[in-house]
């Protein structure tokens, strides 16, 4: 029997393991970036992704695990740009950075639980591919959004695709076996 809060929590775990690492090693240098630059940064690891799963082969040795982890943590930083004022220093406090993760992922957590009771899991039978393929479906919404200055007439906002792209890249690592 499948355990998708747990499996959430474990994969969760590791990618914000690796989050704080590199908040201690390089501080928040992320807070530079635009919102625009942060969508095509998740936007080129998805389309390594794809290559990866048509290719079947990866010359640099790094495989998609790490490329969806990624994804994971540029979600949760796109997140937390979202709410910065201009103001906001560029270096935040890794206690900060640490519990405002917690915030965002718990959000994005409580979506996919929801859209999980409607759809029925629906994801635990789809093809990885067909994951990423989403993923890349919901960056391209993002960056017409992004282009349109924030303007939608009938669709989700920013956030919302963000959220999307957090849980489809969490099922995926769920399916890869991320513990």
């Amino acid at each position: 029997m499948n355990n998708t809060a747990a499996e959430y929590n474990a994969v969760i775990n590791v990618c914000k393991t690796l989050f704080m690492k590199k908040t201690h090693d390089y501080g928040t240098a992320w807070r530079i970036l635009r919102l625009s630059s942060i969508t095509d940064q998740i936007f080129i690891k998805a389309q390594r992704i794809r290559t990866l799963e048509e290719k079947k082969i990866s010359k640099v040795g790094e495989d998609i695990t790490g490329e969806y982890i990624g994804i994971v943590n540029y979600c949760v930083i796109a997140m937390m740009q979202l709410e910065c004022e201009p103001n906001t220093p560029v270096e935040l406090a890794p206690s900060h950075v640490e519990r405002v993760f917690n915030e965002k992922v718990n959000e994005t957590k409580e979506l996919m639980f929801a859209k999980n009771h409607d759809y029925g899991e629906a994801w635990r039978d789809m093809r990885i591919s067909s994951l990423t393929d989403l993923i890349l479906m919901k960056l391209l919404r993002v960056k017409q959004i992004e282009d349109n200055e924030g303007v939608t007439l009938a669709s989700e906002g920013i956030k919302a695709n963000y959220q999307d792209i957090l849980n489809y890249s969490v099922f995926a690592l769920i399916k890869l076996g991320v513990k």
